[in-house]
């Protein structure tokens, strides 16, 4: 019986997928748990298994084809076996075609199957320079990957036109050689300094210029902007702070929080374990866990008609993706775990989450959330609401600053703490009952341990 391979519904929030890569060609022999397509959905990049034997017989969309969920996408049958009434009853579903970059390779089983075309040759011209390559010190990056695209972020684009800079002779050190922020960064920092033409000395100069502003300026050239199509990420993520901002009546509640003894527990760790690299975010997220489990009225939802209380305690952390975007791994039931279990389930979810290798059940059903900007630099901000969830702490830097301690000006370290709140979930004196416990716990770290 011949198997229908279907787009997959990857996510509660997804209503289409783009295929990024066919795994299988057609009339290649398939086994039930076979890998044959790989999908970008609105979260994670994901390898398809096939639900059934036979052989790739048709496939139905090409490569970097957005479809709707359930739509066809290939037929899996016998060799003799009739697949022409599948095939033609998909003819006329219309579709719209959208290249766009893909992200590094995820794998994770789902309930549909896909087909495998050749990937389609890139049809867009590559805009000649505007300006004469800059001598390099480094080796120049790998070739286009294949179908004439270069592997390159966004991001990373942009600066290197910014700049100045040939994005084609930096060398790419994310994900199968893709160009991220920091190797454009480092491109620039290698630009070398104008040297005089008659002793080939470099000139002197009473403060040196940083590298980036030591480059030619670019030729005012080409057209005035360029539009990218949206992600499946950015879609959802601007349907869904919409349907956060707009409608949920928020509220705000900041704290300062001393980070000493956090910083003493954190050394103390090292101490007695040179391996564990406890960070100022592992004992957010505990203290976080303890906190809502002593103000329970928190890690709640609205439902409408309804408020939701949750009885697990799933912590959502917001990371942002490699290629743009952010994602929220959980960490489920964060309540019953260590300190230093939660170190390495956050660590690992994170790193996998940047390179969009999420499973879905390891990005949803959070129950309370936490977004940290504090290593970029970031003092305090306030954070959008992941709906249907009833807050989110906004957690900022960590850093040194004059306090009065007894009556003396002292050198302490502080970090400021803001919980955004749905009214309609949290009261204001919930939201800072629950701040004056997690404080109380991060400032003494004993808590931390029952």
């Amino acid at each position: 019986m011949a198997v229908k391979v279907m787009m997959p519904k990857g996510s509660d929030t997804m209503t289409e997928g783009k295929v990024l890569k066919w795994l299988k060609n057609e009339g290649d022999a398939i086994s039930t748990g076979d890998g044959v397509v790989e999908i970008e959905t609105d979260k994670v990049n994901m390898e398809v298994e096939a639900m059934g034997s036979g052989i790739l017989r048709k496939v139905l969309v090409a490569v970097d084809k957005v479809v709707p969920v359930g739509e066809l996408l290939a037929v899996i049958a016998k060799a003799d076996e009739d697949i022409s009434a599948l095939v033609s009853s998909n003819g006329t579903a219309k579709t719209e075609v959208r290249s766009q970059e893909s992200g590094a390779s995820t794998h994770a089983p789902a309930g549909a199957v896909g087909g495998t075309p050749p990937p389609a040759p890139s049809t867009q011209p590559s805009a000649p320079s505007a300006q004469p390559p800059v001598p390099s010190t480094q080796p120049l990056a790998p070739g286009p990957a294949a179908g004439g695209r270069l592997l390159a972020s966004p991001l990373a684009k942009r600066m290197a036109k910014d700049m100045g800079l040939e994005i084609a002779q930096i060398t790419g050190t994310g994900p199968n050689g893709r160009i991220i922020r920091q190797d454009v960064e480092r491109r620039a920092a290698t630009i070398p300094v104008p040297r005089s033409s008659a002793t080939g000395v470099p000139m002197p100069s009473r403060t040196p210029a940083p590298a980036v502003l030591r480059r030619p300026a670019p030729a005012l050239t080409g057209p005035d902007y360029s539009d990218e199509p949206l992600s499946s990420m950015r879609k959802v993520i601007a349907t869904r702070l919409v349907q956060s901002k707009a409608p949920v009546p928020h509220f705000y509640l900041a704290i300062e929080v001393d980070m000493q003894r956090a910083r003493e527990l954190r050394e103390s760790a090292k101490l007695l374990d040179p391996e564990m690299k406890l960070s100022y975010n592992d004992v957010i997220l505990k203290a976080c866990a303890a906190a809502l489990r002593q103000n329970p009225e928190v890690n709640a939802s609205f439902q409408g008609e309804s408020i939701r209380y949750h009885h697990r305690i799933n912590l959502g952390m917001a990371v942002a993706t490699d290629g743009g975007g952010l994602i929220t791994p959980v960490i489920r039931n964060a309540d019953t775990k260590s300190l230093a279990e939660i170190s390495i389930e956050s660590k690992e979810l994170a790193g996998r989450a940047r390179t969009r290798k999420l499973l879905p059940d390891e990005y949803s059903g959070s129950t309370f959330s936490i977004s940290n900007l504090g290593m970029m630099g970031i003092d305090e901000f306030s954070a959008v609401i992941n709906p249907p969830e009833g807050a989110i702490l906004a957690v900022g830097a960590v850093t040194e600053k004059a306090v009065v301690v007894d009556g003396r000006v002292e050198v302490g370290l502080r970090c400021r703490l803001t919980l955004s709140c749905d009214h309609r979930v949290v009261d204001g004196a919930t939201g800072a009952k629950f701040l004056q416990s997690l404080k109380q716990i991060i400032e003494n770290p004993v808590y931390l341990a029952f």
